[in-house]
């Protein structure tokens, strides 16, 4: 036990001493932070789009206002003609509307130098759509002010448990998506280091010196849990950053709204943006969340890293080896964020149940699930058996990579085929 301790003391201290230890564990928060921000950022971003407008039905005139970024010219011309100098006066784009029979629409067309943009095609259907259909209520004799006062705008606010707590179904689809999203990179990363660092000391000939003092197993075991302690070490700052942003964020803005004199309407979106802030924080039980990221967290980096570990040991000097050695892990890992994506968005279907109870894709699926709610969506004899199971299949790997790696980590100059592999798995010690 002293001699892995070693090991797993070396492995630990020599990544954290890096550099690049500091900067990923400052800089991962941030990028997912901008990857939660920035697609809002740029979906609502102005266009910049000038579009002449030749309506020869005269049913548009003043109807479709400017709107982020995309601005309207009605112009007196002839669509044959102006089509060949629309782009010399400065626009983008030009809308031909001909003459309308209100029951059967013809086609209207906007001409450009390239593709018409996706939210410029969408923005422009929606706007032309509103006024067609004021027109056609008119000649119907329907009244559209009594008609927009019978729609209705329903609002759900969910309740969830005995307790009755405002839930967010919203905040809850994007924390299991950055949850179930982080163990992916955790597994991928984390045992991709793994099996470099075997590959590094088994192709310079460390790995020859290392067995002559410690068994293979132990060597396997130190590596693995020296980088699990690296992994661990991030996950408590992280936890760290996310109690301090709870303790000060709310703090912070229960503050005077009004202290600038900006008036009741300043108040007013301060409060409102105070309760948005207790929504996200309430609407999740982190104190159930964080011990089982932890435990996925782990969990899953274990049952991988074991895996990893194995296939280093088999690589030798072409690194072709270990790209195709790599591809039957990697591949449940892959399926488990495709499963994922289905259960952020339904997390009681079967496939996310049983992809959240299978341990080759239960570390990035069940943390998709547990924002929805534990025991509520998520019953507890589903969590007990996907941790149940988990423990069992790195039990499992850990006994598979052990074979292999007592064989493959001391073995030079010669190509091992998966045929050899399962031989040393199931051959008598």
């Amino acid at each position: 036990m002293n001699k892995i301790w070693i090991i797993i003391k070396r492995e630990f201290l020599t990544r954290v001493r890096k550099k690049s230890f500091i900067v990923t564990t400052l800089l991962l928060p941030v990028f997912f932070a901008a990857m939660i921000i920035l697609p809002g950022v740029f979906i609502s971003s102005d266009n910049d789009e000038k579009v002449a407008v030749v309506d020869e039905s005269g049913y548009f005139a003043g109807k479709l206002p400017d709107e982020k970024g995309i601005h309207y010219t009605f112009v007196d011309a002839k669509v044959d003609t102006f089509k060949k100098s629309y782009r010399n006066q400065g626009y983008t784009g030009l809308l031909h509307i001909p003459k309308l029979d209100l029951n059967r629409l013809p086609a209207f067309v906007y001409y450009s130098k390239g593709q018409m943009p996706f939210s410029l095609r969408g923005s422009m259907e929606k706007r032309l759509e509103s006024v067609v259909e004021d027109k056609r209520m008119e000649a119907a004799g329907i009244d559209k002010s009594k008609l927009d006062d019978i729609r209705a705008d329903i609002s759900i606010e969910n309740l969830a448990g005995d307790a009755e707590k405002k839930g967010s179904s919203t905040v809850a689809y994007i924390v299991g998506w950055v949850a179930g999203f982080l163990i992916y990179i955790v597994l991928l990363v984390f045992g991709m280091m793994v099996m470099r660092g075997v590959m590094e000391e088994k192709t310079n000939r460390i790995a020859e010196v290392m067995v002559s003092s410690v068994k293979p197993f132990q060597l396997m075991m130190g590596k693995i849990v020296g980088i699990a302690g690296v992994g661990l070490v991030q996950f408590i700052i992280w936890t760290g950053i996310i109690i301090c942003l709870r303790l000060l964020l709310l703090p912070l803005l229960g503050g005077d709204a009004d202290m600038s004199g900006a008036g009741d309407m300043s108040a007013s979106a301060s409060a409102k943006f105070r309760e948005q802030i207790e929504v996200v924080i309430n609407s999740i039980d982190w104190w159930s969340l964080l011990p089982l990221f932890l435990f996925y967290f782990l969990g899953g980096y274990l049952f991988y890293a074991a895996l990893f570990a194995a296939v280093g040991s088999l690589v030798n000097e072409d690194p072709n080896d270990a790209q195709s050695l790599t591809f039957p892990i990697t591949l449940p890992i892959i399926v488990a964020i495709i499963i994922m994506i289905q259960a952020v968005v339904n997390p009681t279907s079967p496939l996310a149940v049983w992809g959240s109870i299978i341990p080759f894709t239960s570390p990035v699926v069940m943390m998709a699930r547990i924002p929805y709610g534990v025991p509520g969506t998520v019953p507890l004899w589903q969590l007990g058996l996907s941790m149940f199971s988990l423990i069992a299949g790195f039990l499992g790997t850990t006994w598979v990579a052990a074979k292999i790696y007592r064989t493959g980590i001391l073995m030079y100059g010669k190509k091992v085929t998966l045929g050899e592999v399962g031989k040393w798995i199931f051959k008598k010690s």
